[in-house]
Formats: C-alpha cells, structure tokens, sequence
C-alpha cells in the first residue's frame, strides 16, 4: 500500500463485512492519515424472514443504526448504504450493482479498494467482486490503483475448494481492540463461540493471520490489482 495519504474505498455486500473484513486495517489507515469511506451494497437481513415479518423489519432498522455506530468506531468518514435484496444480488442485474458502485467511487474517487474475495460461499459475495472489477477498469482516467479481496469468516472459509491465498498481512496488534467494538455494534450479526463470526473466533482468526507474520494480531488480504 502506498504510504502518502489516500482516499481508501470499502465495498461490502452486507452490514458488518467491511468490519469483519477490513475493519483493523481501515482503523489503521485512518491514523496514519488516510480517508475511508465504506459502501454497503444490500440491506443485509431480509432472506432470514418471510415477508412482512413484524420482527424483520424491527431488525432491519436495528441493522441501520449498527452500521453508522460501528463505521463511526473504525473512524470512517462517511458510509453509503445500499438496498439491494439480501443474499439475491443474482436476482438483480448486475450492470445496476456496477453503476452504483460507479457512482459513490466517482463520488469518492479513491486510490484504494477494499471488497470481498470472488470464491466466497455467499452468492452476493462474489457478484460484489465482480462488480467492482468492472466498476475498476483500469482505463487511462482511473483512480483506483490498488484493489485488495479479504475473507468473511463463515463464508470465505466454508466454501469448497478454499482458495483464499492471501499475500499481503496488516499488522492490526494497534487496531484490534477497535475493529472488537465495531463488531459488537453489530448484534443482530453476532453469534456464540465457537461460531466463525464470535467475537472469540474473530480475534483467533486475526492471532492466526498474525503468527503467519510474526505479528500478534493481523487481517489478510489477496492483491488483486496494484497498478504503479
């Protein structure tokens, strides 16, 4: 990653992946100077409910409110939340994922690029992957110089095969305690341990990325695209 200060730009399909992604780095990034912004592409909730659910739309609102309390603990600037259909982004074409994408990064015009992995198990995963490909082209007027893919425990890892091969490791050691709060915005996302997105499991996952790097706690990541 670049060391001057950038605009960084996370794209996340649901609530709570951009922290559970990227949340220590993006905290870290922000106290060395950068500006993140984050963009939630669905509303995150509803394939859990049948529809008109009284319960579904009091959780929806829940969901609202932990995105802007999580997002203003990492320190992100501004949040853009979507409201595309929860766990059926195929359902929708995919030029109009690409458009909005398109608009909040020409909004935004950022240098770097957070998003999720393109083997991911959860379907809105990984058209959210292609999507920002195809938002990014790397055409002569381009901002973005730097796309980086990370994992979403209980998705990245229980699809089959597990291909995600990260080459880049953030020490977060600084950010962790941050990244734990943000999450715990979120409780309509949390689960019990020993479940992927547990609070426990989170930070195992990040002392098991952080012994890969002699470092005690980091996120990983795959570069996708780095362009100098």
């Amino acid at each position: 990653m670049k060391k001057n200060e950038n605009r960084i730009l996370v794209i996340a399909a649901h609530p709570d992946d951009e922290i559970l992604g990227c949340g220590g780095t993006v905290a870290r990034l922000i106290n060395e100077g950068h500006e993140a912004y984050a963009l939630i592409l669905g509303e995150g909730i509803t394939s859990r409910y049948a529809k008109g659910s009284n319960r579904m739309e009091k959780d929806l609102k829940a969901l609202r409110s932990s995105i802007e309390r999580a997002n203003r603990v990492i320190g992100v600037k501004k949040v853009y939340p979507l409201n595309f259909p929860d766990n059926r982004f195929d359902a929708v074409p995919t030029l109009d994922i690409v458009k909005n994408i398109e608009a909040v990064k020409n909004r935004v015009k950022p240098q770097i690029i957070f998003t999720h992995h393109w083997r991911d198990l959860n379907i809105d995963h990984r058209i959210t992957f292609n999507a920002v490909l195809t938002a990014c082209r790397p055409v002569e007027e381009e901002t973005v110089s730097e796309i980086y893919s990370f994992e979403i425990p209980s998705s990245t890892e229980w699809n089959y095969p597990y291909t995600f091969a990260p080459n880049l490791f953030v020490d977060i050691t600084m950010t962790m305690k941050k990244k734990l709060a943000a999450v715990k915005c979120y409780t309509t996302e949390l689960r019990k341990f020993p479940h992927p997105r547990s609070p426990r499991a989170i930070e195992t996952q990040a002392a098991k990325w952080g012994s890969v790097a002699s470092r005690k706690y980091a996120e990983a990541f795959e570069a996708v695209r780095i362009i100098r």
